[in-house]
């Protein structure tokens, strides 16, 4: 059972130049007409200083069903990432549909021993979620390889990737809180106030999922925080149902703010046949729950993605749309080593 006080949080040691990253399947596979994408995003590591690797099951047409490998094969080579103290940092290179096959197969001692930043999102979500529920692990939902790093990055503008490139340099390299994160004029007030809290979330569908399993958050977790979440394909019927079950579960009676990200792909948002927007779906179900709610703000599945990572305290401030990172996600190097655990201030 999980104690229902929030954990001190576990925070992975701070990068230094030359640590090595891993790209990993952690998740779908590698398609053939990804590769140079991947390499983009291989430049894009090295750029900000890191040596990098890609994990064995990491190959061009490789897979198993939707997946790279086995959900054993998967945890197995993950396992081997997390025991390996060159390993510094691994980064998903897709989502997929696989992360829910090997949850219980994870090794977390080695996590407990030595935290390490794992990065990514969509499927990558449900480990964020359930390792910071089993270990306190800060986990880092933001852009993944292939998609990301190497795709989204390279067609926005020049000023953008190099933003976002100082950014996550910044997040994973640096010791002191960031603040506020870049805003762009895409952000929305949907619902005005200010509220400061611990960050947790993901794609909401795998919020909904992360809760039905055994290791989901308890609901004590969620007082105060501010709740993110974004989504990707099928109908917005389903966001709304994704909401509801929140609302059922009592996770939006306990959240001081919410954060949305952009929505992709959503079939029925804001059509000619009166559909609604986003927003008043968001408010719908919201009711007359008093929290801010800051909207359209870019991380998920649109791309390219700004990190929120998952268990760090935040500060939102809808009306004047700030979201700002109040605490590190990562601690300076201890003498002790890196089994040395951070406790959050």
């Amino acid at each position: 059972m999980t104690d229902p006080a929030p954990p001190q949080l576990l925070r992975p040691r701070a990068l230094r130049p030359g640590d090595l990253v891993v790209i990993a399947s952690l998740s779908g596979p590698l398609h053939a007409a990804y590769e140079p994408d991947l390499e983009q995003a291989i430049a894009v590591l090295e750029r900000m200083g890191f040596r990098v690797r890609r994990a064995p099951l990491l190959e061009a047409g490789r897979h198993r069903w939707w997946s790279a490998a086995t959900p054993a094969e998967i945890a197995e080579e993950f396992n081997a990432l997390l025991r390996d103290p060159e390993v510094r940092a691994i980064i998903a290179h897709d989502g997929g549909q696989t992360a829910l096959g090997y949850l219980d197969l994870i090794d977390v001692d080695a996590i407990v021993a030595d935290p390490k930043p794992i990065l990514g999102y969509s499927d990558i979500s449900l480990l964020h979620l359930v390792l910071h529920a089993r270990t306190g692990l800060v986990g880092f939902h933001a852009d993944l390889a292939t998609p990301g790093l190497g795709g989204a990055w390279q067609v926005a503008p020049p000023t953008r990737r190099a933003e976002l490139e100082r950014l996550y340099e910044t997040l994973l390299t640096g010791t002191e809180a960031i603040g506020a994160l870049p805003a762009t004029p895409s952000w929305e007030c949907w619902r005005a106030g200010r509220a400061e809290g611990r960050l947790l979330g993901g794609v909401i569908n795998r919020i909904v999922l992360a809760q039905a399993t055994p290791y989901g958050l308890p609901l004590e977790w969620f007082d105060g925080a501010v709740l993110f979440w974004e989504e990707m394909g099928g109908q917005a019927s389903y966001v709304w149902s994704y909401l509801h079950v929140l609302r059922h579960c009592g996770i939006l009676d306990r959240i001081s703010g919410m954060v949305v990200g952009v929505p992709y792909a959503i079939d029925g948002l804001g059509g000619p046949d009166a559909s609604p927007t986003l927003s008043e779906i968001v408010l719908d179900v919201l009711g007359d729950r008093d929290i801010p709610v800051l909207g359209n703000v870019e991380f998920g599945h649109a791309g390219p993605n700004l990190p929120m990572p998952v268990g760090i305290r935040v500060g939102l401030d809808a009306q004047q749309r700030t979201l700002s990172l109040l605490e590190p996600a990562v601690r300076a190097c201890a003498p002790a080593g890196p089994g040395t655990r951070s406790v959050s201030g």
